[in-house]
């Protein structure tokens, strides 16, 4: 039984660090590599050049998920952008996606905007990691496009089923950083002269999940 070979585009590529790592573990792979600005750009092709490896990673310069085109990608990669911004190249360059059977993003923060976009686009998530480095800490979303509707709870699209599920340090210490927050946010609000009720009810929702979050054990 033969195995595909791995087909992938990484968005904002970053001088194509990760497609060059991905084809020197894996002899068979090819990919394309995203970048819209020109600086970038140039240091993507030097870099794969430079590894010999531009017969299989294709350097473009383009607009998210445009680089694509109409070739047959299988798994696309976004990382380093807020979760905002990655979902809005997915939504902008959905049409792009038709042959995409995985996607792995990392967003710096928001990550839920993500998980409700995979959930409206069919996309169900099979892994998640979050992990710390050089004090910041970040997560990691893996989802396979799903032959069925996808549904997550509310609080699995906030949190993450896995990590959620999981519970580990990283995760524990991000969502205490998240509680201090909130908690400054609505003592904030609570001093204004004309409160916002809906929005103050929003954060002390966000504020009883996240302490019951970080109550499990």
């Amino acid at each position: 039984m033969s195995v595909q070979a791995l087909f992938f585009a990484d968005i904002g590529s970053d001088h194509a660090y990760l497609p060059i790592y991905v084809c020197q573990k894996d002899a068979s792979a090819k990919g394309i590599a995203g970048e819209l600005n020109q600086g970038p750009f140039e240091a993507a092709v030097s870099h794969v050049k430079g590894y010999q490896l531009s017969d299989r990673i294709d350097v473009r310069k383009g607009d998210g998920l445009t680089v694509i085109n109409e070739e047959p990608i299988d798994t696309v990669v976004i990382c380093g952008m807020g979760g905002g911004l990655i979902r809005s190249i997915l939504s902008e360059g959905l049409q792009y996606l038709s042959h995409v059977e995985r996607l792995i993003l990392q967003p710096n923060v928001d990550s839920h905007y993500l998980r409700e976009w995979l959930v409206i686009n069919d996309f169900q998530i099979v892994a998640e990691d979050i992990l710390k480095e050089d004090g910041h800490i970040y997560e990691i979303i893996v989802a396979d496009k799903a032959s069925e509707a996808v549904s997550l709870s509310p609080k699995d699209v906030f949190f993450g089923p896995f990590l959620r599920r999981e519970s580990s340090d990283v995760f524990k210490e991000k969502w205490q950083r998240e509680y201090d927050n909130v908690v400054r946010v609505i003592n904030n609000m609570s001093l204004a002269k004309q409160i916002n009720e809906e929005k103050l009810a929003l954060f002390n929702e966000r504020k009883q999940w996240i302490s019951e979050v970080l109550s499990d054990e």
